[in-house]
């Protein structure tokens, strides 16, 4: 990845890592499934309106919808509301990366180079210690959950590829566009479920409530996961996905535990142990490791095709001058 790419992507990390203290809050104050239900709604309502849909098959839209959207979030939710801990849920989602890579090499027949698979084992196997470390302060279940979380993550990414590659007029689509709309997928579904498991009435009884004094934290929860966290880092990842292979991108989410760890240290009072810390270090440089694999091979290939476009450009033109195109005797001497 260019460094550029690698600072939005580092800014993703920061905007999805404190997503989890909103997170965290909100669903103390609403039903898990109403408020991811209510986090797209209040996007989906003007983008309807004032957003062109973008040009992209229906169906990896609605893949990219119901995976990162729909199964993320209901998991997620439905976990933290269990008594999943914020710091461990921020690591455990994680697990998007290895499920996007592997479903990358499945579905779509991306090669990962052998540093790059090193780089993914290595931020894997800090997870791994940060998450024994963690263990004993979470029950199986909503670990069990959050897991199905990170692979629908995973599915939602398979789909933001594809439909970010290119549409049915044969030119990608817009990354905010094509990230806003993805918003218009979940509400129906994940109302429709708290409809079923939550009850028709805890919802507007949990949202009026919100508007009252003590409320308050869980409408800027909702701004907060709503505009900064999928408008703004779902965008800008939609984007960095749609330029590279999902398996150098997907590594980059293995660093927002870190944030999320820190975050809940200091506001909850989650204290992180050395073990946790040294695996933090791990994941950072693994998952560097994993996106930087690809960078001399990537700008080679990218350069050796311009030189080749620009030379049968220039010998296009010179041949419609009427004039010879020069060859040197060490290139005729090659073939």
């Amino acid at each position: 990845m260019s460094y550029r790419d690698r600072l939005l992507g580092l800014a993703v990390v920061l905007l999805w890592g404190l997503n989890f203290l909103a997170l965290h809050i909100g669903v103390e104050h609403l039903p898990p499934l109403f408020f991811a239900g209510l986090r797209f709604v209040v996007i989906a309502v003007p983008v309807i309106v004032l957003v062109p849909r973008p040009r992209v098959p229906l169906r990896w839209l609605l893949l990219y919808g119901l995976g990162f959207g729909v199964a993320q979030f209901a998991f997620l939710f439905t976990a933290m509301r269990a008594g999943m801990p914020t710091g461990l849920a921020s690591l455990v989602l994680q697990s998007s990366a290895p499920f996007t890579v592997l479903l990358g090499s499945l579905f779509l027949r991306e090669r990962l180079r052998a540093i790059q698979i090193l780089g993914l084992v290595a931020a894997v196997a800090g997870m791994a210690l940060i998450g024994w470390d963690r263990a004993r302060y979470a029950p199986v279940l909503p670990v069990l959950l959050t897991l199905a979380g990170g692979l629908g993550w995973a599915f939602g990414n398979i789909g933001s590829r594809l439909a970010a590659a290119g549409g049915e007029s044969g030119r990608k689509a817009d990354p905010l566009h094509l990230t806003l709309w993805v918003a218009v997928v979940p509400p129906i579904p994940l109302f429709a479920m708290s409809l079923l498991v939550e009850g028709p009435s805890s919802g507007s009884r949990a949202l009026l409530a919100s508007f009252s004094g003590t409320g308050w934290p869980a409408l800027a929860a909702l701004a907060y996961t709503a505009i900064l966290a999928t408008v703004v880092g779902s965008g800008l990842w939609t984007y960095l996905m749609s330029r590279y292979p999902a398996g150098a991108v997907a590594p980059l989410s293995l660093m927002v535990p870190v944030v999320g760890i820190a975050s809940s240290w200091l506001f909850l009072g989650e204290r992180p142990t050395a073990l946790s810390l040294v695996g933090g270090l791990i994941v950072i440089g693994g998952a560097f490791a994993a996106t930087a694999s690809g960078r001399s091979r990537f700008s080679a290939s990218r350069a050796v095709a311009d030189a080749r476009t620009t030379d049968e450009t220039q010998a296009s033109r010179e041949r419609q001058l009427g004039s010879e195109v020069p060859v040197s005797c060490d290139l005729r001497a090659a073939g």
